[in-house]
């Protein structure tokens, strides 16, 4: 059964240095979405890093499943992946039950 993961984006450049970047990183995770990996992501507010929503069956699932993120190859970004166990979704939310 797969979990749901939280891969928490933290950005270590300045940010004209990410842009360069986030065209690959946004091909990279529409075809994660397409191969039924990545369920969500975007940016954080203010504009510090960005969180992708993994399913996987483990948390070293998860890591292997981000590591070709163009932010985390061209070092722009660091990451931190969180294991979360939603106890309630609202309707529309089904895809993140694990």
């Amino acid at each position: 059964m797969a979990n749901i993961f939280i891969a928490r984006m933290t950005y270590i450049v300045p940010i004209e240095q990410v842009d360069a970047h986030l065209e690959p990183h946004l091909a990279f995770l529409k075809a994660g979405y397409a191969k039924g990996h990545f369920l969500a992501w975007g940016p954080c507010e203010p504009r510090e890093g960005g969180l992708i929503f993994v399913r996987a069956s483990s948390k070293a699932e998860a890591e292997a499943l981000t590591n070709d993120d163009p932010f985390l190859v061209e070092k722009v970004a660091k990451r931190e992946i969180i294991e979360w166990a939603p106890r309630f979704l609202g309707e529309g939310l089904e895809a993140f039950n694990g």
